[in-house]
Parts: structure tokens; C-alpha cells; sequence
């Protein structure tokens, strides 16, 4: 056994939570320059500065992110002199450019807070950042010994988001539950491990009881109880459990074949261009169910999917089955199904993709 540390995120959640700012973060310093996506930082720009207004701390710069969470714009973000300059790094909007904010921050040792203006990921709470080359291809986790120090979910600005957004990170919620509970099967895991993957059944439980109602208020511009809780799970529970799930700085408990499906799917020009992580991710998740033959759990997800408009079957998300069952010998290789409680190989995705497409026919029932 060795010694260990755990760095966990703090968060603030609610309409007004930028009133916080100054309280949280003037223990850090004085200066900020917000790294952030376009749209993201013109919604937000407003109420972060009264939240700011006749206090000690100012924002010196907005930053445009550069479109990738690559190494090439971590390194010219780093270069930046305003970048540089400032004390804490706020970064706002969504998972990419929360991700590249956060690689900047490790780089410059700076502090990071994060200001996440959509509910799509968890990104805002992790110590990982997920890295793509200049075309937009996956390459590999980043991981960090520390998350953003404070996560300030405004649910207000939330609400006033494409509903897309939060529609397709209920997907990426709820099978961070699936891929830890399958991981682990079976093993004597150290405590945060564990602690993780008890903590992950609230990745699952608020979306399927309140996911409906809470993509309705979002596509009404409506703040509700159901819409807060929903944003809980996808940004801060969620990336609580990804904290201690990858306190070793591997995927194995944190991934799954849910992922390593979107990951093997990101090779076509399809997805990036047309397609959500969440998304597809959610659709990985009825393979994963298949793949582990929990027929029970894979009628609820198909269920949930079909209420909300989730795919159910590849062609949903723009690939034919073909296409797809050329992934399945690249699949079983990839790191997110290294750690597993059995080999997965090829027969075994076919016979998972088969049943589905005669589920979706109404040729097989549970």
C-alpha cells in the first residue's frame, strides 16, 4: 500500500452562482483570463462580469479555445502572453474547450476554475482532459493529479442552451454507471475505486427518473428543479466518480466498451461532423448491455433512448451496419476494454449488433 492523495472538485450550483466568484477565487489572485468557445463566452460574458463588478478581481482577456482540444492549441494558448499574465485561468463552455483550459493550466501551473455553459460532460469536474490531433481524430486521455479547483454551474445560462446538449450528455452520464459497475466485476479494488463506482448508480438514477422532463424545460428555456438535478449528474457527479475512478491515471474503470465504441467510431467523418459524444455514446451503452448479456438493464436504456430520441440502432447516428462491423476487430484492442472482466473479441459484438437490429424489427422481445 502506498500513500496516496485525492484532490476532489468544489462546485456551486444555481442561477446566481457567479455572485460567488470573488469569494471562491480571490484566495488565487486578483487577474483571470477566460479561455473559452466563442458562443460559450458571449453567453456568459455578461453575468460573469457583474458577478466580478466592484471587486478586487478583474478579467483581463478572452481567449478563443482554438476550436480542438489538441497539444497544438494547448501549446499556443500556453504561449499566449495574456494567457501568462494572469493569475487563474477561467475556463467556460463546454468539454473541449474546458479540456484544453485545463491542459493550459497544468502547463503554466496556473489555477483553473471552470464556468461550464452547457450540460454535455463533466469536463468541468475532471482531471482528465480528452485529446484529439488537428483532424479531430481521438488520441488518448490526459490525466491531471488535480481537477479545476471550483466548478461555478450557472443552471440559469444552462437552461438558455441548446437542448441538444444536455439531451446527448445524459447518454455520457449514464454510462460512466454501466462501464464502472462492468470494470470492476468481480474485484477487491482500493477504496476510491470502489467509492467510485458506489457513487456512479447516481449517473443513472436522476436521468432515467428525470431526464424527460428536464430535456423538456430545457427546450422551453425553463429553469426547473428537474433541469438542476438532471446538470447535477451530468457535471458533477459524474465527474466525481471520474476523479476516483482514474486516481491510478488509466481508463480502466472509467471506460468501457460504451466508449471505446465512440472512440473507434470518431474515424468517420460522419460522427465528428454530424454527431455528439454523448450520443454515440449512448448507443455504445446498448452495446456494452448486450455485450454483458444484462437484457434487464438493456430495456431500460433502450426504453429511455426511445422516449428522449436517443439512438437505438447505428444507423441512427449515420453509419451502417457494415460500416460499424468493420470496427470490430479494432474494438476489442483499444484501451477502453483492456480491463474487463472477459475478453471481448469480435463474435462478440456481432452477436450483440444482431440482436439489436432484430430487437429494433420486433423479431426478438424480453
Amino acid at each position: 500500500m502506498t500513500d496516496y492523495s485525492m484532490f476532489m472538485p468544489g462546485y456551486s450550483i444555481g442561477g446566481r452562482v457567479y455572485e460567488k466568484i470573488p469569494q471562491i477565487c480571490a484566495p488565487y489572485g486578483k487577474t483571470a483570463v477566460v479561455i473559452g468557445g466563442k458562443k460559450a463566452m458571449a453567453a456568459a460574458k455578461s453575468a460573469l462580469e457583474a458577478g466580478i463588478d466592484g471587486t478586487d478581481i478583474k478579467i483581463t482577456a478572452y481567449k478563443w479555445f482554438g476550436g480542438e482540444c489538441s497539444y497544438e492549441n494547448v501549446d499556443k494558448n500556453a504561449a499566449d502572453e495574456d494567457i501568462r499574465a494572469a493569475d487563474m485561468i477561467f475556463a467556460v463552455g463546454g468539454g473541449k474547450a474546458t479540456d484544453t483550459a485545463k491542459c493550459v493550466g497544468e502547463r503554466l501551473n496556473k489555477p483553473v476554475f471552470s464556468f461550464p455553459t452547457i450540460a454535455s460532460n463533466c469536463a468541468c469536474c475532471t482531471s482528465v482532459s480528452i485529446m484529439y490531433d488537428s483532424e479531430s481524430v481521438f488520441l488518448e486521455p490526459h490525466f491531471f493529479e488535480r481537477p479545476p479547483v471550483h466548478a461555478f454551474v450557472n443552471t440559469q445560462i444552462i437552461a438558455q442552451s441548446p437542448s441538444k446538449y444536455l439531451w446527448a450528455g445524459m447518454g455520457d452520464t449514464y454510462a460512466k454507471h454501466f462501464e464502472a459497475y462492468v470494470s470492476s466485476r468481480g474485484e477487491e479494488t482500493e477504496h476510491f475505486i470502489a467509492l467510485g463506482v458506489e457513487a456512479s448508480g447516481m449517473c443513472v438514477k436522476p436521468i432515467l427518473r428525470w431526464g424527460k422532463k428536464a430535456l423538456e424545460d430545457n427546450r422551453q428555456k425553463r429553469n426547473s428543479y428537474e433541469l438542476e438535478q438532471v446538470i447535477l449528474a451530468i457535471c458533477i457527479t459524474t465527474g466525481i466518480v471520474s476523479v476516483l475512478l482514474t486516481r491510478d491515471h488509466t481508463p480502466d474503470y472509467n471506460s468501457g466498451i460504451a466508449h471505446a465504441v465512440f472512440y473507434a467510431l470518431t474515424s468517420f467523418e460522419e460522427i465528428e461532423k454530424n454527431h455528439l459524444h454523448g450520443e454515440v455514446v449512448a448507443f455504445g451503452v446498448l452495446m456494452l448491455l448486450l455485450c454483458d448479456k444484462d437484457y434487464e438493464a438493456f430495456e431500460r436504456i433502450y426504453s429511455f433512448n426511445k422516449s428522449v430520441g436517443l439512438p437505438v440502432s447505428v444507423e441512427d447516428i449515420g453509419i451502417s451496419a457494415d460500416e460499424f462491423r468493420g470496427l470490430f476487430d479494432t474494438i476489442p484492442n483499444m484501451s477502453d476494454v483492456r480491463h474487463y472482466p472477459y475478453k471481448i473479441s469480435a463474435e462478440m459484438l456481432n452477436e450483440a449488433l444482431d440482436y439489436l437490429n432484430k430487437f429494433n424489427e420486433g423479431k426478438v422481445c424480453l
